[in-house]
């Protein structure tokens, strides 16, 4: 791993990127990095463009203006043997059988990583003779994010891999992938609706809201950065001058998270109080409010 003086190279760069479907936009003017080996949660409610950002970045789709920029190189035919992709409902072809899916996907990929991918399959006590079209949704996630990996991807990019899972089936899956990146530090992006999944295997989080990037920093200096506060409403002048992403009004009381460096001029003040947010506090915060605005992108760290 990088050290603090020696900043990690950027994995992902998406700068001005903006598609819409004829007259709807899908993404606006998004910018954000990402350092490689970052794992990083790509959060938005439905619509808000998770899907098109990361048909974006491995090539399915090509923005109306902007650049993406995988590994220092355009999104072309010589940068995609390096992006793995495990796009939504896992789509394989339902006709052949998984160990005819595995061959196929030997003859195409120069770097395939057999073992690594019989490991996967063996893991997920896949049947090789069963069809695709006959597995269950999990076993063809399974078969899938095994598809990805095999391609020994410097960047795996993942759009809601777990939604398919039960609970158990996710828990398995997130350990055995986190253990695959971390043998060899590749850098993920993953579409995420379940705080609990980020907390446990993100370190970066890119936050989108009606197409724009409301959010793109590291989960813990995102964290440090912000402030959830409890106060009387006759106080709020106090905010006065705070970057306010949410205010939320019941009663007397007022909740409000606050972008701030430091919330030591507001803490204690007629009343108020204040905490370094949860992750939960923190994005649904953000995922709440249509006013919350563009901040800074993600540095390799």
């Amino acid at each position: 791993m990088p050290t603090s003086t020696e900043p990690a190279p950027v994995a992902l760069l998406a700068d001005g990127v903006n598609h819409s479907f004829g007259a709807t936009p899908a993404l606006r003017d998004c910018s954000f990095t990402l350092p490689a080996g970052a794992v990083t949660a790509l959060v938005g409610r439905n619509g808000a463009g998770k899907s098109t950002l990361l048909r974006a970045v491995v090539g399915l789709l090509r923005p109306d203006n902007g650049t993406v920029r995988v590994l220092g190189q355009p999104v072309d035919a010589d940068v995609l043997p390096r992006i793995g992709f495990v796009a939504q409902q896992a789509p394989l072809y339902p006709m052949l059988t998984v160990a005819q899916t595995l061959r196929l996907g030997a003859r195409l990929n120069p770097n395939w990583d057999t073992a690594r991918v019989q490991r996967l399959v063996d893991a997920g006590a896949l049947r090789e003779i069963a069809k695709v079209g006959t597995l269950a949704a999990g076993e063809r996630t399974r078969l899938a994010v095994a598809m990805a990996l095999g391609k020994r991807p410097d960047l795996l990019v993942l759009d809601e891999p777990l939604a398919s899972l039960d609970p158990v089936a996710r828990v398995e899956l997130l350990g055995t992938l986190m253990a695959e990146v971390a043998e060899r530090n590749t850098t993920v992006l993953m579409s995420a609706h379940v705080i609990a999944d980020i907390a446990d295997v993100c370190d970066h989080v890119v936050l989108l809201g009606d197409g724009h990037v409301r959010l793109a920093d590291a989960i813990e200096s995102a964290l440090h950065g912000h402030r959830t506060v409890i106060g009387p409403r006759n106080a709020l002048a106090a905010l006065d001058g705070h970057h306010i992403i949410e205010l939320r009004q019941a009663g007397r009381e007022f909740t409000a998270l606050v972008r701030t460096g430091s919330a030591a001029d507001i803490s204690g003040a007629d009343g108020m109080t204040w905490h370094q947010p949860t992750l939960d506090e923190l994005l649904l915060g953000y995922l709440r409010s249509a006013a919350a605005q563009p901040t800074k992108e993600l540095t390799p760290s």
